[in-house]
């Protein structure tokens, strides 16, 4: 799933990925960054990239449908806001 907006709720999120069983991996759309956010220093990079306004420029990817499915609840509640 693309991100369209940057997170402004990091520990929400964080939340979200530890209820995740699987993989979850943030890929930038041209292929120079991946990053497992199951890493803890993974989690450092990554946080700093999507506080700022470069949120559009990553991919979200899950596992299996059930993260999927807790990453897409996260984001439905993101953009509900």
């Amino acid at each position: 799933m693309r991100l369209l907006k940057k997170i402004d709720d990091v520990n929400k999120f964080w939340e979200s990925v530890n209820k995740c069983t699987g993989s979850v991996i943030l890929l930038k759309n041209d292929g120079s960054e991946m990053l497992n956010l199951k890493s803890t220093l993974s989690r450092y990079i990554a946080v700093g990239e999507l506080l700022k306004e470069h949120g559009d420029e990553y991919e979200l990817f899950c596992g299996n449908k059930e993260d999927e499915m807790i990453m897409l609840n996260f984001f439905s509640y993101l953009h509900a806001e």
